[in-house]
């Protein structure tokens, strides 16, 4: 009797350890990355399988330059943050999975002996409600892979608007620079020559001296621009995952199309169905309803069952039998945890009406912005025909000896101040409307 239970016991053990180890994970350690990974040229380096964004079609970079749908495109797909986000899916997916797994059974075992008999005890035991609770902790993961899945769109969505707005201005900064040495070389030759008049005694002091003023002015105008546009295009290649030393050519136009009145109104009465962040609020929200469902059912009993397999060392009797354990609900019923989950529920709730509520507000508020600045420009490229074609004028004048310099340089930087304008509130205004689809939620390239 001694030999028997002895060798059996320790072959089940072993038996119920080879089944414990086949198959697990093993570790590798994955260190940090130790220099850059930015590119030195504008590639896709994320599948296009893995790209969501709305109105945005993957397609082969074109040779001439970077059009505003490239730009989009490239950021949606390289940007080292969504690049790092995207990684959450993976997250999820793994909760999802761990969601759905049942628990491992708890196995227990003992030995004993006496002057007589070896004996122990083997015992195997699963939880019940584990089973119980197991439907609502898969759709509560289900649900929070989906809003992850959802969050990451914003987030793509996000990054995408934020590299048109930087194409938008770094055109307007491209034009805005012709513009600017114009005014810079308007100022400096009229400095040159009233101080080359200063020297002939044909002018003063006083006139000289707001030339320089002027001329001064110009070039910090000219020295602001330049570093405007160099910080834009380094964020730009930021936003791409390029080196900064990289050289983009922009092409293309820049104006995004205008939104109506009813046009506006539909897209805001869509917004839940439509704006991927409250979208993923939503999905949260169905997460945290299935957490309350599974916190009620986790107050019933808990409940585990299995079998037990013994022999009793003193009189060597081997025994087989079943074991019930059940958990009384006289003081807890797991009522802290349904308290936890219903307030953490109200929270999510009033969390997406505030988010709901201030995506109506600043929408409108933006919408009614490009309707002002879609007057104060028409008002203005109304206004540089005019002042252009008397610029134009006074030019002919002066060469014919009709017209004073200074008066001629006056009305040619006024002409020059406009246009500077102009294009300053055209990118204000496509800014603005790029800003206003994606509040609205509307795809990229669409009204």
């Amino acid at each position: 009797m001694k030999k028997r239970f002895g060798p059996r016991l320790l072959k089940d053990v072993a038996c119920l350890l080879s089944l414990t180890l086949y198959g697990c994970a093993t570790y590798h350690p994955h260190p940090l990355p130790t220099a850059p990974d930015l590119t030195g040229a504008p590639q896709l380096t994320v599948p296009a399988r893995q790209f969501w964004l709305p109105g945005v079609t993957p397609h082969p970079i074109p040779p001439g330059g970077l059009d505003q749908t490239t730009v989009i495109l490239l950021a949606a797909f390289n940007n080292p943050d969504l690049r790092a986000a995207r990684l959450q899916a993976g997250v999820a997916s793994a909760q999802l999975l761990q969601a759905g797994l049942l628990p491992d059974p708890q196995f227990g075992g003992g030995y004993a002996s006496s002057a007589l008999n070896y004996g122990g005890a083997l015992a195997l035991n699963q939880d019940i409600q584990a089973l119980i609770t197991r439907g609502a902790a898969k759709a509560a993961a289900a649900a929070a892979q989906k809003q992850v899945n959802l969050t990451i769109l914003w987030q793509e969505w996000q990054v995408a608007e934020r590299a048109r707005e930087l194409f938008i201005q770094a055109q307007s900064d491209d034009q805005l620079l012709v513009i600017v040495k114009a005014a810079d070389d308007l100022q400096s030759s009229r400095y040159d020559r009233d101080e080359r008049a200063m020297q002939r005694g044909d002018a003063t002091a006083s006139v000289v001296g707001a030339d320089l003023t002027a001329l001064s002015d110009a070039d910090a105008s000219l020295r602001q621009l330049e570093t405007e546009i160099s910080l834009t295009r380094h964020q730009l290649n930021e936003l791409l995952g390029l080196m900064p030393d990289v050289e983009l050519h922009l092409i293309g136009p820049t104006t995004i199309s205008p939104i109506s009145p009813g046009e506006f109104d539909a897209a805001v009465a869509a917004l839940p169905h439509r704006r991927a962040d409250l979208l993923a609020l939503q999905a949260g929200y169905r997460s945290q309803e299935e957490n309350v469902r599974r916190a009620i059912l986790a107050q019933f009993p808990a409940l585990s069952a299995g079998v037990e397999q013994a022999r009793d060392p003193v009189e060597g009797v081997n025994s087989f039998g079943v074991n019930v354990n059940i958990t009384l609900p006289l003081f807890n019923r797991n009522r802290g945890q349904i308290a936890i989950q219903r307030a953490t529920r109200d929270v999510l709730r009033q969390s997406y009406q505030a988010q709901l509520d201030a995506a109506q507000s600043q929408s409108d508020q933006v919408w009614k912005a490009t309707q002002i600045l879609s007057a104060q420009l028409r008002d203005l490229d109304a206004q540089l025909p005019v002042l252009k074609q008397t610029s134009d004028a006074a030019e002919k004048s002066l060469h014919q000896g009709n017209l004073d310099a200074g008066a001629y340089v006056t009305l040619r930087a006024n002409l020059l101040s406009k246009q500077a304008e102009a294009i300053r509130l055209r990118a204000t205004l496509d800014t603005a409307q790029s800003a206003l689809q994606t509040l609205l939620g509307l795809p990229f390239g669409m009204p």
